[in-house]
């Protein structure tokens, strides 16, 4: 695992969180991300608590997300040109990031490509298809747990009342399949109702940000797209900045300007309403802002289309142009691909502002601190939480014999063990034990990580 170069606050508590998912806090109302950390509670049980563990879900999401890519675009476009698209969005910086980041946070791209994908699969070439409307039902009523993402339910909702041809689509649907799915839908929106009903703070995390202010809102807007489009590279953000290169967003640009003459297409104005979407949500969670992946995908595709048409339409009779063209495409491919690469990989582990919003701890306590150690935490913060997960299901997988855990504890007086590890200096006191020596982290900030302490 090359990047990034630990864990960060994110990843930490989304370990907690998932650790803590049983069917007693479901039905009582914690459902916010549920079937991302039921995955992540899994992978944690088998693997034991280390960083592959906890990034497995996203990449396991991240494999399927890039094949949902490749199939979305494969319906509205030809082949080469969702091939090629789909090669530049998942190689991106910004998506190797979601896909190696154990957090939930990819779940705000997969879910929108998965049901814009099955409503497409819904209307078929010929006739709507009935099959795919249970289908994408169910997933709507799991996308909704995504904070944020029951605005989407309503943002497709509308479309499909202003869209005139996806209305006929509707209206061609069998009466029996419309009327099943539909109660199917508010089943499950009443259900989820009636489990987070008087639990406001699973109500505020799903739809609504704390101590609303337009004044917040706007600075939410500023913070969440500042990654995207700062060329400076010294945003202090889990995300890398520039998320979007500059070729990505030529070819965006480029494919906005094409799709202006068939606007009302329901592919084409499909990517502009998905920007405005992605723009109104950040405005209440500036993470919110990496759903911009999707409709930029779409827009790099029509201009990728436009290019290849163009260029076809210079000699529409010479099949030598059209070979030709496979050099310098790939030579650009290849130029984008590797940039986005060496950006994410270098990015993450040199550029201070984002290499410092993680940290390796977890695998410098493996590495230096012995077994049968124990390990002094601060109480009532993140990491307490999280090493305590050490404590109970240990770090290694579920085939490995098991060691002696760790000893979590924040109360000096409650150590019996020859050895003590603390993150950082401890601030009290430690009489009975002297500083045997420090282990420090590659970071430029924050570098002394533990501190071993042995009895006198």
């Amino acid at each position: 695992m090359i990047t990034p170069n630990g864990l960060s606050e994110a990843e930490i508590e989304s370990a907690i969180t998932s650790n803590n998912v049983s069917v007693d806090s479901v039905m009582s109302g914690e459902v916010v991300d549920l079937p991302y950390h039921a995955l992540q509670k899994v992978s944690i049980k088998f693997l034991g608590l280390n960083p592959y563990a906890l990034k497995l879900p996203s990449i396991i999401i991240g494999f399927f997300l890039g094949i949902l890519f490749i199939l979305l675009l494969n319906r509205w476009f030809k082949n080469n040109v969702a091939i090629i698209t789909s090669i530049i969005a998942v190689l991106s910086s910004s998506f190797l990031y979601l896909a190696g980041s154990g957090t939930p946070l990819i779940m705000l791209v997969f879910w929108p490509t998965l049901l814009l994908w099955l409503g497409s699969k819904i209307q078929g070439k010929n006739k709507p298809k009935p099959i795919y409307s249970f289908i994408f039902a169910i997933f709507l009523l799991l996308s909704v747990m995504t904070p944020y993402l029951v605005y989407l339910a309503v943002f497709i909702a509308l479309f499909v009342l202003v869209h005139p041809h996806l209305r006929h689509t509707i209206k061609q649907l069998p009466k029996v399949p419309l009327i099943l799915v539909s109660l199917i839908v508010l089943a499950g929106f009443g259900f989820i109702g009636y489990i987070t009903f008087g639990h406001p703070t699973t109500i505020t995390t799903l739809m609504f940000m704390s101590n609303f202010s337009f004044n917040q809102f706007f600075n939410n807007i500023q913070t969440a797209f500042l990654p995207f489009f700062s060329w400076g590279g010294r945003v202090e953000s889990t995300f890398l900045s520039p998320m979007i290169g500059l070729a990505s967003f030529a070819l965006a640009i480029t494919g906005l300007i094409s799709t202006a003459r068939g606007f009302f297409a329901s592919r084409n104005s499909l990517a502009t309403y998905l920007i405005i979407f992605t723009v109104l949500i950040a405005g209440l969670h500036p993470d919110c802002a990496v759903l911009l992946i999707l409709p930029l995908a779409i827009l790099i595709a029509h201009g990728i289309r436009y290019i290849l048409n163009k260029w076809y339409s210079l000699f529409p009779e010479n099949p030598y142009a059209r070979v030709f063209a496979i050099f310098p495409i790939g030579v650009f491919l290849g130029i984008m691909i590797i940039s986005d690469i060496s950006h994410f990989i270098f990015g993450y582990r040199y550029n201070p502002p984002v290499a410092n919003q993680f940290n390796n701890d977890l695998v410098l306590i493996r590495q230096h601190v012995e077994d049968d150690t124990t390990l002094l935490v601060p109480a009532g913060t993140a990491e307490y939480d999280f090493y305590k997960i050490i404590e109970q299901r240990g770090d290694q997988p579920i085939w490995q014999p098991t060691t002696t855990p760790l000893h979590i504890t924040s109360n000096v007086t409650e150590v019996t063990t020859p050895k003590i590890a603390s993150l950082g200096k401890w601030q009290n006191s430690l009489d009975n034990y002297r500083l045997e020596r420090i282990i420090t982290s590659s970071k430029s900030e924050n570098s002394d990580r533990i501190y071993i302490y042995t009895a006198n």
